[in-house]
């Protein structure tokens, strides 16, 4: 990323994009490539790195620490902080992604949230899906990466783990604390938990 670097190079791009309306909250830290293209109407806050190829919309916020490469960012999108975009990725229109979140080859379905601590790979969302914090889809196997396909109005409770291949259908929820390995259901519950044990007045043994 020689372009990153060249500090004349960075200067006129974020005059260029000043110029044009993007509002950049410590635009010495933020740094573009020379292919970025941005929309109408954006907020980027400081310390915001854009590889090659990254597309925005208009209406959207990145927050600080955020990198993005390679992707498409639709319009009414928020990212960040500390999200990481990486290449051939879509956002699609109103879709939020959070602190901390890594999306990778995978597209994010309209008003879809992703808001914290998860990790989402070769992946399709669809709409007005809830991704809980903590979820992480198991893509690699060891020889081959699988896809996982999340249709509209799925909830995934935190703490999940998404072994792929596979699909969670149409409304269906997963429980907190699960990993699924087998397609779920339109409008089904699916969970893997062990039974909680409790012992009552436990003490400690004693050294």
């Amino acid at each position: 990323m020689k372009e990153l670097n060249t500090k004349n190079n960075q200067n006129k791009l974020r005059n260029k994009f000043s110029k044009i309306g993007v509002k950049m909250v410590g635009p010495e830290t933020i740094f573009f490539s020379n292919d970025t293209r941005i929309g109408k109407n954006v907020t980027i806050e400081p310390y915001v790195v854009f590889g090659k190829k990254v597309k925005i919309g208009n209406n959207v916020i990145i927050k600080s620490f955020s990198h993005l490469e390679s992707c498409k960012v639709e319009s009414k999108v928020e990212i960040g902080p500390y999200a990481r975009i990486r290449p051939n990725v879509t956002l699609k229109e109103g879709s939020r992604i959070g602190n901390f979140v890594e999306i990778k080859k995978s597209t994010i379905g309209k008003k879809s949230k992703v808001n914290h601590l998860s990790y989402i790979g070769d992946t399709n969302i669809g709409k007005a899906v809830n991704i809980g914090a903590g979820t992480i889809t198991c893509n690699y196997d060891g020889i081959k990466k699988n896809k996982t396909k999340i249709k509209d109005k799925v909830f995934v409770g935190s703490n999940s783990s998404l072994v792929a291949p596979l699909t969670l259908e149409q409304n269906s929820i997963i429980g907190a604390g699960s990993v699924i390995t087998k397609r779920v259901r339109k409008k089904s519950l699916a969970l893997t938990r062990s039974a909680q044990t409790e012992v009552i007045n436990y003490k400690k043994k004693k050294k």
